[in-house]
């Protein structure tokens, strides 16, 4: 039995696997530019976050329907529960579907057919964060909150992703202030591939409660010094940093000198599908790669419940805090 954890850091739709791809290909009559699974699968190699997002945002055009969406994410579910995950955050992206003519609508409920048996089906509790792209305009993220309105009964959050860099959080102020009024919690990429000041930006401007990734915070000691005071978790993402070149090697990520100094560090699988492993696959790879033992890799697993917005339901919180602490490595 693998260890307890949630997964706070998650695109659901970068869990589209090549054969998922193809299947919802062929059951919407969409041509992929690829021969073949195994085609595809060469072709989630990457330079960097850019030539990533091409083939991310190229393949989400397999995703067309309600059912569509579902699958994708029960898929997901599954695999998540099979390596331990008890409680998942769940990130999408909206105008990635919009611009498709996917309708909100579609997306949400989707998503909510396969979230709303999660926990039955998998033993999986779930929460959805709405993510708006950086590199859109403004004006697009508000009135993506506004397409929104009807279903935030099904969405927790907001968060702010896709390429960091020349798109710094000021740009969102007002999305997040109108979003904050309507009762939404708030987290959003930074420190990834922009510098440790969007981290500072993003919490004093957008007012968030988690940093989605935030590696590049060890760049500033003050930083980390108000980061470990105030108990703001970061969603660090090792195999994704890896993949994308913000780490060169996995030998080299600074996880364990994350966690020497204090801070509140998750470990999450980000965009699964494309960068080789999924969560559990990615605590094996940092307890192996950085020699974290098992008490560390316990830390990282408390930590995940502690950061997670299940503020509503403590009992649920504590009762998974305590598997966590009960859990015996084999």
């Amino acid at each position: 039995m693998p260890l307890p954890k949630a997964e706070l850091h998650l695109h659901i739709e970068g869990t589209l696997e090549p054969e998922l791809a193809f299947e919802l290909a062929a059951r919407n009559g969409v041509t992929l530019p690829y021969a073949d699974t195994e085609e595809l699968r060469k072709a989630y190699l990457f330079d960097d976050l850019q030539s990533f997002l091409n083939l991310y945002y190229e393949l989400m055009a397999v995703l067309r329907t309600e059912q569509d969406f579902a699958d994708l994410a029960d898929a997901y579910l599954a695999r998540a529960a099979a390596q331990g995950v008890r409680h998942a955050e769940i990130f999408f992206d909206p105008q990635a579907h919009i611009a498709r003519g996917v309708g909100m609508g579609t997306v949400v409920e989707g998503l909510h057919r396969a979230l709303s048996r999660s926990e039955e089906t998998h033993g999986v509790s779930t929460q959805l964060i709405m993510c708006f792209l950086r590199d859109e305009s403004a004006e697009s993220a508000l009135a993506t909150l506004e397409a929104a309105k009807p279903y935030l009964d099904r969405i927790v959050g907001i968060g702010l992703d896709s390429a960091e860099v020349g798109h710094p959080p000021v740009k969102f102020r007002e999305v997040y202030e109108a979003a904050a009024a309507l009762g939404l919690r708030r987290v959003a990429h930074a420190g990834e591939e922009g510098p440790p000041a969007y981290i500072t930006e993003a919490l004093d401007v957008l007012g968030v409660e988690r940093i989605d990734h935030g590696l590049r915070c060890m760049e500033d000691p003050e930083l980390v010094e108000r980061l470990v005071r105030d108990r703001v978790p970061l969603t660090l993402c090792p195999l994704s940093n890896v993949r994308l070149r913000a780490v060169d090697v996995l030998e080299d990520h600074p996880l364990p000198a994350m966690l020497d100094a204090g801070l509140l560090c998750t470990v999450n699988s980000d965009d699964p599908a494309y960068f080789g492993g999924y969560i559990g696959d990615t605590f094996h790879a940092v307890h192996e790669a950085l020699g974290l033992d098992r008490e560390r890799m316990r830390e990282l697993a408390r930590n995940s419940f502690v950061a997670s917005f299940l503020d509503h339901d403590e009992e649920r919180r504590a009762r998974y805090l305590a598997e966590v602490e009960a859990y015996e490595f084999g």
